[in-house]
């Protein structure tokens, strides 16, 4: 789901009317940080993360994880540290320390977002199985989920919670609210093919039930339907025809279907954001990228992912870690190489807005600057490179000894 779409929803949900200018202009709904708000260390991007921080940190640790990066654990210490103790993630806490209470917006989102990155880093079973139980006790009866808990179910906020679910070890499709499964508000929300915007899903029906397509839901949806995360890799279905969408899988490729005619044209998406004018949607163009390689309509993924390649630098550089993250996630999907995005490099970008990760290619690549400066120093040096293994192996316990101490202190 895209970063706006999940501030647009907040903002929609509490009447905060003073996000919606920013919203309409770029993907970041607030591109320099508050006044009010200290930004700490681990966290990615410059931007107010009040209403996107543990969003976008999830994805960027995900999307390096997806390219074989092992996140600084700072950045990672931060966004385990941000979940409530009911399990719950708000969109950004300032004070972890303090404790979650009534007034803190905990939401679906953030939360299915964080379990999706902790899952995929390993050493986190306890806060992910914590959140998973938090998003099953706020299923709505129709088996779906809205942003918020008791909120109408959405197609975006299902789709990503499936993802949750799965990458905690569940099974969506035994996951159940009065005898609905997540996947059956999903197939409530998939439009028929002989209807206007056939193929599609729709975000949530409008006032009288109806169902208007919505590109942003149909991506969101299509990866839901599969039973597939965020970081979803090529999938091997192959395309189909429209037909009744009485199956997850046949909604799924209902649902590609229709991207594909969507980005027949022009190669991307449109802003659908209210008040906003007509202009492509970057972000939303990435995920239909990754919902269409999941679903495995490769045909349909290569105009797409041939226009982000070339028209995307700047808004993912205006937008940050987020834009950046859900583009390294599309060429992943896609099978293509995020070091060589058009003239750009996804991943040392992605790294360039946080803390460096700890293993990977960045890391790889400043070890060895380091042992090549370190060579160069033993040549001038009286003391020789023993002299140092011997002091920073006896440094070596007392950091040891800290950062053991600094885990277990961060434990909710």
């Amino acid at each position: 789901m895209n970063v706006r779409r999940s501030a647009a929803v907040l903002a929609a949900a509490f009447g905060i009317g003073a996000v919606a200018a920013p919203l309409a202009q770029a993907a970041d709904p607030s591109p320099s940080a508050s006044p009010s708000v200290v930004l700490p260390s681990g966290l990615y991007g410059k931007g107010d993360p009040t209403y996107d921080g543990v969003w976008r940190q999830s994805l960027a640790l995900l999307a390096q994880h997806t390219v074989g990066e092992r996140p600084a654990g700072k950045a990672t210490d931060w966004l385990s540290r941000q979940q409530c103790g009911n399990g719950g993630f708000a969109a950004f806490r300032a004070d972890p320390g303090k404790a979650c209470d009534a007034k803190t917006l905990v939401d679906s989102n953030s939360t299915a977002a964080a379990v999706q990155a902790l899952a995929a880093l390993g050493g986190h079973e306890a806060a992910t199985a914590k959140a998973a139980g938090w998003l099953k006790s706020v299923q709505n009866k129709d088996g779906g989920w809205g942003y918020t808990p008791g909120g109408p179910s959405d197609a975006n906020s299902t789709a990503v919670v499936i993802g949750a679910l799965a990458a905690a070890g569940d099974k969506p499709a035994d996951v159940r609210k009065d005898g609905k499964s997540p996947y059956d508000a999903l197939l409530a929300l998939a439009i028929a093919c002989d209807e206007d915007g056939g193929g599609a899903f729709a975000y949530q029906p409008d006032k009288k039930g109806a169902l208007t397509a919505n590109a942003d839901a149909t991506a969101a949806g299509v990866l839901g339907a599969l039973g597939k995360g965020l970081d979803a890799t090529a999938g091997t279905q192959a395309d189909a025809k429209c037909a009744a969408p009485d199956t997850p899988a046949q909604a799924a490729a209902n649902g590609a279907a229709y991207l594909i005619r969507t980005l027949a044209k022009d190669g991307h998406l449109t802003s659908s954001l209210p008040g906003a004018e007509d202009q492509p949607d970057y972000g939303n163009t990435a995920d239909a990228v990754v919902a269409l390689a999941a679903q495995g309509g490769t045909a349909g993924v290569r105009k797409p992912l041939a226009w982000l390649e070339q028209n995307s630098a700047a808004w993912a550089k205006e937008s940050g870690p987020a834009a950046y993250a859900q583009l390294i996630l599309a060429a992943h999907a896609a099978g293509a190489d995020p070091e060589k995005f058009g003239d750009q490099n996804l991943v040392a970008q992605l790294n360039a807005t946080g803390p460096a990760p700890e293993t990977g290619r960045q890391a790889t690549a400043s070890a060895r600057q380091t042992d090549e400066a370190n060579e160069q120093d033993d040549d001038d040096s009286p003391f020789g490179t023993w002299w140092y293994v011997g002091v920073f192996a006896v440094f070596g316990v007392g950091i040891g000894f800290l950062f053991s101490n600094r885990a277990k202190g961060n434990k909710q």
